[in-house]
């Protein structure tokens, strides 16, 4: 990820907990899934200092972090895709289906991956590559944690594209646009062009209540979870085309 990279999922996370005082709210409990006992290490010892978090455990595979979710119930997941046993997608898949308030925080060596779209369409609500600073993890863990997507538009969009150019591409979901309306449409088609709600609100002439109404019915018109899967969703349909708008 580079510094531009990084402002914008700093600004993100920002903008999602501007205006958020009042009284505090129960610590996000923490399971933290990575192969390697150092970087597990040293993502808890991020972590563990801020009282808004608490690391629950940590788990060397995904079968083990399967496991352990079950028993913790987490809030939040930190998993590195590429794991022995069962790989983070697979993991992340089964904690969707049978976990699905235990939200998934994908982390990869490499931020153009094509396990990392592979993992958010399985149900993991945000991405960061393993070279992020301190103030980037926490801020990734609470927008995942507030079920927002921790991607920036940006590095989202660039990975979508270099997704839809690699060869042997799972085949699109079989959901369908033909339920939307054409205002639903305009905001899934801007939504994968890398525009936030305040954004789309501006561009649409509406209001943000507004816009995360239509959101909403668009995630469930596609059956989909977040933004991050209406994103790929939209490039795999054809709404958006790489390199076009």
């Amino acid at each position: 990820m580079n510094a531009r990279d990084a402002r914008d999922t700093v600004n993100a996370t920002d903008a999602t907990y501007a205006g958020g005082a009042g009284a505090p709210e129960p610590a996000i409990r923490v399971l933290i899934a990575d192969d390697q006992p150092l970087v597990r290490r040293g993502l808890a010892l991020i972590l563990t200092p801020d009282p808004a978090f608490d690391v629950v455990g940590e788990a060397g595979d995904g079968a083990q972090a399967v496991a352990l979710a079950h028993q913790l119930r987490p809030d939040v997941v930190v998993m590195d895709i590429r794991m022995p046993v069962l790989d983070g997608v697979a993991a992340t898949e089964r904690l969707a289906r049978e976990l699905p308030a235990c939200r998934v925080l994908a982390l990869s060596t490499f931020d153009m991956d094509e396990y990392v779209v592979a993992a958010l369409r399985a149900g993991a609500y945000g991405f960061l590559p393993k070279d992020i600073s301190p103030e980037e993890l926490v801020a990734a863990v609470r927008v995942v944690h507030a079920g927002e997507a921790a991607v920036a538009p940006r590095l989202l969009s660039r990975l979508i594209s270099t997704y839809v150019r690699a060869p042997h591409r799972p085949q699109p979901p079989a959901t369908t646009s033909g339920d939307l309306t054409p205002r639903e449409l305009e905001v899934w088609r801007l939504m994968a062009l890398g525009l936030d709600n305040a954004e789309l609100a501006t561009a649409l002439d509406i209001s943000v209540s507004t816009v995360k109404n239509h959101i909403t019915s668009v995630f469930g018109k596609l059956n989909v979870r977040d933004r991050a899967q209406a994103v790929i969703a939209a490039y795999e349909s054809g709404l958006v085309e790489v390199g076009g708008g």
